[in-house]
């Protein structure tokens, strides 16, 4: 199972993200942001406080993505 090691929050909806397995680059979040929970996450001040939580990333309010998602997805650099 690969794992979120850092996280930085970007510009537009972005994510960049390193992962365990040594890939990194940008994730994309814009698509979910009109799915239930994550509706909170256009606010930017709310978005800004991503971290790294249990490999994955997360928001204060329980929003999250596994590694394994976010590497299915991953824009690499």
């Amino acid at each position: 199972m690969v794992k979120v090691v850092s996280v930085l929050a970007k510009d537009n909806y972005q994510i960049f993200v390193k992962l365990s397995n040594g890939k990194e680059g940008g994730f994309n979040v814009s698509p979910y942001l009109e799915k239930g929970i994550f509706r909170e996450l256009k606010d930017k001040n709310y978005f800004n406080k991503v971290k790294v939580l249990f490999g994955g990333v997360a928001w204060p309010h329980s929003q999250d993505f596994s590694g394994d998602t976010i590497e299915c997805e991953l824009q690499e650099s």
